[in-house]
């Protein structure tokens, strides 16, 4: 199986990730009035899928390391089909719960092993990382409309079963173009691939790694407030010029489809030129845009904060292109691991700490300020990064 095939099964598995976590949000309007409960209630159900999602990240880091990758992204396929299949057949709470549990477990399988895989083959791996978070932001976007339609044509059953389907197709296609024959593998894979030679000195793993998690930590916050925070900021901001609920509702979804984009002119940079000045530079236009937020209002609060999210969204593949190229294949599922357990659960308290803060009267003015400070603080940080060219 040839690397441009295997990114395309790669690709499917990104879109299937984000698409499988956004399933039960929509789902959950159709099953709350076909069991009579409240909405709420039903909402809680879904603990478990974000709870396993966050918790199975490491031990599939840890895998990713020991057991051929792409053995594991057909376990995924077949896993989220399963999953789905028995979320599609459950009548009860529990049953629900349970199956939503396995999706959450399954659906971890896919960052530190996936974006591993990526990064394997050592070349033009920024293009492959850019092509591959539109696919992810795909999902993300089709997930709704997708379980809205299903669940109305033909009950919320209908929105899991057919994702189902189409994943355990997938799995076992995988499975059947794979081979998995021992006399296939190179060293450890079944794609026929030979190890990375673009990099076969990793003298700056330490400060690449640390770099990494910085930019996991406060990168993860400033993304998740920004993305919580942006509908009410177009509101308080916007408000001022008459806009109402449904254009401010209109404009944030625009401010996130053009940025959705924004990673593939990246992934083309890093290639080209190396992170450093690609991420020291997105940092320094974040840190500008921050500190205009703060005080703009009207349609200049709206432009900037359209290329503020684009920035943002452009960083996303920077760190695992940084992994990818400087740390062992051995070690990169377990670092992309980290990266991800750490950007999720700073993530987890933004929404809380958003609210804590807007309901103690500390407003955007404020706010922006702070995340200006915290995106300073990882492009110090971001200097330290090895010099090079693509």
């Amino acid at each position: 199986m040839s690397r441009t095939e295997l990114s395309l099964f790669v690709n499917a598995a990104h879109f299937l990730t984000h698409y499988a976590l956004l399933i039960f949000p929509t789902a959950a309007l159709a099953i709350a009035p076909s069991w009579d409960v409240p909405y709420g209630e039903v909402l809680l159900l879904g603990s478990p899928l974000y709870i396993a999602f966050a918790l199975g990240t490491l031990p599939a880091g840890w895998l990713g390391d020991r057991v051929d990758r792409v053995v594991l992204i057909a376990v995924f396929f077949l896993g989220i089909g399963g999953a789905c299949l028995w979320i599609a057949l459950s009548d009860s709470p529990s049953g629900l719960a349970a199956g939503l549990g396995a999706l959450g477990l399954f659906a971890a399988i896919y960052h530190p092993v996936g974006l591993a895989l990526l990064t394997d083959g050592g070349v033009r791996s920024g293009r492959a990382l850019a092509v591959n978070g539109v696919f992810g932001n795909l999902g993300l976007g089709g997930a709704a409309a997708a379980t809205g339609v299903l669940a109305q044509a033909g009950g919320w059953h209908l929105a899991f079963a057919v994702p189902a389907a189409a994943s355990i197709l997938l799995g076992a296609l995988l499975l059947a173009r794979a081979g998995l024959r021992a006399d296939r593998r190179t060293d450890g894979r079944s794609d026929g691939t030979t190890a990375p030679t673009a990099s076969p000195v990793r003298p700056h793993q330490k400060t690449v790694f640390v770099v990494v998690c910085i930019s996991a930590l406060l990168g993860g916050l400033i993304f998740n407030m920004i993305s919580v925070s942006l509908p009410k900021y177009l509101d308080e901001r916007l408000a001022q010029d008459g806009a109402g609920l449904a254009w401010i509702g209109l404009s944030a979804g625009a401010v996130f489809s053009v940025a959705a984009v924004a990673q593939l002119p990246v992934g083309e940079l890093l290639d080209r030129i190396g992170a450093r000045p690609v991420l020291t530079a997105l940092l320094a236009v974040q840190v500008v845009l921050f500190l205009g937020m703060a005080q703009a209002t009207g349609w200049v609060a709206l432009v900037l904060a359209l290329l503020a999210v684009t920035a943002l969204f452009a960083e996303i593949p920077v760190t695992t292109w940084l992994l990818g190229r400087h740390l062992a294949p051995g070690i990169r599922s377990r670092a992309i691991s980290v990266e991800y357990t750490l950007s999720l659960g700073v993530g987890s308290v933004a929404a809380p700490v958003f609210a804590l803060l807007h309901g103690a009267g500390i407003g955007f003015s404020v706010q922006l300020i702070g995340l200006a400070l915290a995106a300073a603080i990882v492009l110090a940080a971001a200097r330290r990064l090895p010099a090079e060219n693509g």
